[in-house]
């Protein structure tokens, strides 16, 4: 039975303008230099504020880093990875190849993330070798992007799977074989403009395809952290752009909280609940207001669940535009006989030995609230961190590029903190 819920009161805030960034003078601050892991920062990439650019994967090994930030060719104010496959040479036959890079923003000369309100980034000049060679780039966990009308470029969803959902987490743009000498900003039918809401990090790909043996797969990017003007520009926007979606255990019901920041002719959310993180059922629906570029914000008690006093409920919400399109937000888990007091101040981190993720459960004193998570190795190296701004009670951080060990998760909420002992295994 499909449930009707009403919107609460929109609470109005300011939309915040993009700003531009400054990728420039890197270091290398932590691991090897172009190894998984290797951490670069970039200083006061904006008044205050660093960005560490950490490697977090690649597609094989034989793919390179040439250099993290080219600074002789392109726009020094870009953040221009130089990435290499097969020693420069691609072989017979079809290759595709990737370096993922993960980009956090941070308060200068620490470690502590912060949110920058807006920005964009551009790619530029994603394009091929003239010959069997052509680039891709992929971002992860944007808001809209911008194409020129006349863009040659091809793109469309990436999915992952999030927990045990396969889920749209960003857009992939691919380029033509076709060869645009240097990289030239007018060049706008082969560039992609992604815009970011209150973010403190975020992943970008840079690939490449080819199609025979051609000896130029030494390729390098350029991502511009600023806005460009197209000729005819198509934005792509989303039906719906989530400020946030939190999920909570209060007085034993799960309680779902939603923040819009844009709806663009939004129709209803519907929300869809699992036993299991694969198969879906409806919960409820909730009324949209449309069209809004101000924040709206939404509840539901699912009080259908009070009397489950066990195992883990999986929440996502469906979002319809007026034409019936769709898209889902990320999934969120509720414990059902999770923690609910913060006395003690302890969290449930599980399982245990883990693989690919690992669940935080918190207590309830700090759902909702700005969470900060660290993951150490045994001998104190930081070797993962992520911040929620209002957290769900049962948060899922992603270890599968963590080598195999022990480690130690540390939970901060303001000044207090919590830790848990874990083992990765393969």
């Amino acid at each position: 039975m499909l449930v009707l819920a009403f919107l609460t009161v929109p609470i109005l805030f300011p939309r915040a303008q993009a700003q531009g960034l400054v990728f420039k003078n890197s270091s290398l601050v932590s691991g090897t230099n172009g190894q998984i892991n290797a951490v670069y920062r970039f200083p006061q990439v904006t008044t205050n504020v660093d960005a560490l650019v950490t490697i977090t994967g690649r597609s094989s090994s034989q793919v390179t880093l040439t250099s993290i930030d080219l600074t002789n060719l392109g726009f020094d104010k870009a953040f221009q990875p130089q990435v290499t496959y097969n020693g420069g040479t691609t072989p017979n036959g079809t290759s595709d190849w990737w370096m993922e890079f993960s980009i956090s923003f941070v308060t200068a000369t620490t470690t502590n993330t912060v949110n920058v309100a807006s920005f964009n980034v551009t790619a530029l000049d994603i394009d091929g070798n003239a010959d069997k060679i052509n680039e891709w780039v992929g971002f992860y966990g944007l808001n809209t992007y911008t194409v020129e009308n006349n863009s040659i470029l091809q793109y469309g969803s990436i999915y992952e799977m999030v927990n045990s959902v396969n889920t749209a987490v960003g857009t992939k743009f691919v380029g033509p074989i076709a060869n645009y000498l240097n990289i030239d900003t007018a060049a706008t039918s082969v560039m992609a403009t992604a815009n970011y809401l209150n973010k403190n990090n975020f992943r970008v790909r840079t690939g490449g395809h080819s199609i025979g043996s051609s000896g130029a797969s030494d390729r390098m990017y350029s991502f511009w952290f600023k806005t460009f003007t197209f000729q005819a520009p198509v934005n792509l926007n989303l039906p719906v752009t989530l400020q946030s979606f939190t999920a909570k255990l209060e007085n034993k019901k799960p309680v779902l909280s939603w923040v819009s920041s844009v709806e663009q002719q939004l129709s209803h959310y519907v929300i869809e609940r699992s036993t299991n993180g694969s198969e879906f059922s409806e919960a409820a629906l909730v009324f949209a207001n449309g069209t809004s570029s101000i924040a709206s914000k939404y509840s539901f008690s699912d009080n259908a669940m009070a009397s489950l006093n066990k195992g883990m409920l999986y929440y996502r919400l469906r979002m319809v535009d007026a034409d019936g399109k769709f898209t889902y937000s990320e999934t969120r888990l509720i414990k059902m006989n999770g923690t609910t007091t913060s006395a003690g101040i302890a969290i449930q981190a599980y399982p245990n030995p883990a693989v690919n993720e690992i669940r935080v459960t918190l207590p309830s004193g700090w759902q909702e609230k700005q969470i900060q998570y660290d993951i150490y190795a045994v001998n104190g190296q930081v070797m993962k961190s992520m911040n929620r701004q209002s957290a769900s009670q049962t948060e899922v951080l992603n270890i599968s590029t963590l080598p195999v060990g022990s480690y130690i998760i540390k939970v901060s909420a303001g000044t207090e903190t919590a830790t848990e002992r874990f083992v990765k295994s393969k």
